[in-house]
């Protein structure tokens, strides 16, 4: 009797002694978003440290179209549903020609990605199909799992909507290894995230952009691995489609790299 009291009591110490997260708010960063005519949020979460830098909290928990960052998801259902056997996959090219060069080609699933090039994963979305792709999306669970609008178009102008919150769990998992996807899909998808390595300096991101509502949406997400601690980020910004912002193709990534290199996790402080 003694015994289960004893282990009853250390049971609900430990749950009183639940750590939280740390989260510091940072108003400064508003100068970036001003300086481009945009509003938005920024979120960093140091993993070794537990602690969250959040700029507009409000907007943080803020759902919004998932635009062109849904390729890193999509990546994985690809290749978990063997619709891609490898990043070396070629897709034909329709013959469609688009306002960007380098999508008129063939394309593989590493070069796909680079580009970001949206008919190859419009294509590996039709050839994964709703009812797969609806039952990962509800298993990961990945945003708010709403593949309303058309199976190539559902995170482009249809009803699938993430935060910013939600981006940075999700990048977390991936990160972790904690998601229900095999390890050898999870390492491809590593590998062509990679958008700057070195020895002591590992970024991997993805930018997305569209257009819902008369505004324009635009993000950079990713995680930054240096000094044997891992760094997630998500940028998001918005404005009104009316504004034709000059700057806004360039300030998803400009502006979360000047925010990154003013906290000294860029490769120079690193």
């Amino acid at each position: 009797m003694k015994r289960s009291l004893l282990l009853f009591t250390i049971l609900i110490l430990a749950a009183s002694c639940k750590h939280e997260p740390t989260i510091e708010t940072r108003d400064d960063f508003k100068k970036y978003y001003d300086a481009n005519n945009v509003k938005g949020c920024f979120a960093l979460y140091d993993l070794n440290n537990d602690k969250y830098l959040i700029y507009n909290q409000p907007e943080y928990t803020k759902p919004d179209l998932p635009c062109s960052t849904f390729k890193i998801c999509n990546t994985l259902i690809g290749l978990e549903t063997g619709v891609i056997p490898d990043e070396n996959y070629v897709i034909k090219w329709d013959s469609v020609v688009r306002f960007a060069p380098e999508w008129n080609q063939d394309l593989d699933l590493k070069r796909a990605f680079k580009y970001s090039a949206y008919w190859y994963y419009q294509e590996l979305a039709r050839r994964v199909g709703g009812k797969q792709m609806k039952r990962w999306l509800d298993t990961i669970p990945y945003g708010n799992a709403d593949t309303s609008g058309g199976i190539d178009k559902f995170w482009l102008h249809g009803g699938l909507r993430i935060s910013p919150e939600q981006q940075i769990a999700f990048l977390k998992r991936v990160h972790e290894n904690n998601l229900p996807f095999k390890q050898r899909n999870i390492d491809i998808l590593k590998k062509i995230m990679i958008l700057k390595d070195s020895a002591n300096y590992t970024l991997r991101g993805k930018t997305g952009w569209g257009f819902v509502d008369g505004q324009e949406v635009g993000w950079f997400v990713g995680y930054i691995e240096a000094n044997k601690n891992t760094y997630i980020f998500a940028n998001y910004v918005h404005c009104d489609t009316a504004l034709h912002n000059p700057t806004f193709e360039d300030c998803r990534r400009e502006l979360a790299l000047k925010i990154l290199n003013s906290l000294k996790l860029s490769p120079d402080h690193l």
